[in-house]
């Protein structure tokens, strides 16, 4: 009986979670907009008066909100796993005397697992979470023509997954495998896409023509 319920919570915290996703994937491709000021860009001109093109309350709202939902995506994120983990517990110390709610437990957590990584492969659920958000990307860039878009989050980038000094990572990467294609995981509209980027020299900036924000 716990794990049918905590199975259900945990479905009820990933359809939140999905539709947070949503929202901040709406919000970056408004303000990323060409033109737009983007995610952290200066809301002033040149020469320090406020901008006219655009509407700063607005954007200051927006970005203000963007940050609340990562937030509550941090949240939501820790105490789905959690509830994972302790579905991992319940299978691991079950014994033959409590064999049903074991195999509750169990079919739980394949039915979650097998739900949240829908769209990519070999992605583990708990580590899997996204670190960086691609805020800036050139068209007929490497990232772009890798299939790589504005707003997605990425959970795996080659080797690099999360930890420290992630923008140096990113580049070290980068460079290391210039001319060969890097398997990137993304989170894109709440579902997980498997891609390959092939960095290289190409007309404009950097080895892949797009800017990652550390979340």
């Amino acid at each position: 009986m716990v794990g049918a319920n905590l199975k259900s919570e945990t479905l009820k915290l990933m359809d939140k979670r999905s539709g947070i996703e949503a929202e901040m994937n709406a919000i970056i491709e408004q303000l990323s907009q060409p033109g737009g000021p983007g995610l952290s860009g200066n809301l002033v001109d040149s020469e320090g008066f406020p901008r006219a093109d655009i509407d700063i309350p607005y954007v200051l709202a927006q970005r203000h909100r963007l940050a609340e939902l990562k937030n509550d995506h941090g949240e939501i994120t820790e105490k789905i796993n959690v509830n994972i983990q302790l579905l991992h517990s319940a299978k691991l110390t079950s014994t033959p005397k409590d064999s049903d709610s074991s195999a509750g437990a169990s079919g739980a957590l394949q039915n979650i697992v097998s739900r949240d990584s829908r769209g990519a492969n070999d992605v583990d659920l708990i580590s899997g979470m996204p670190f960086a958000i691609v805020d800036e990307i050139a068209d007929a860039s490497p990232a772009a023509e890798g299939g790589l878009q504005l707003g997605d989050q990425i959970v795996k980038f080659g080797n690099v997954k999360a930890g420290d000094n992630l923008l140096q990572q990113l580049a070290s990467e980068a460079q290391v495998n210039q001319g060969l294609p890097i398997p990137v995981t993304v989170m894109r509209q709440g579902a997980l896409f498997n891609l390959s980027v092939t960095p290289r020299t190409w007309q404009g900036r950097g080895l892949l023509g797009c800017h990652f924000r550390i979340m």
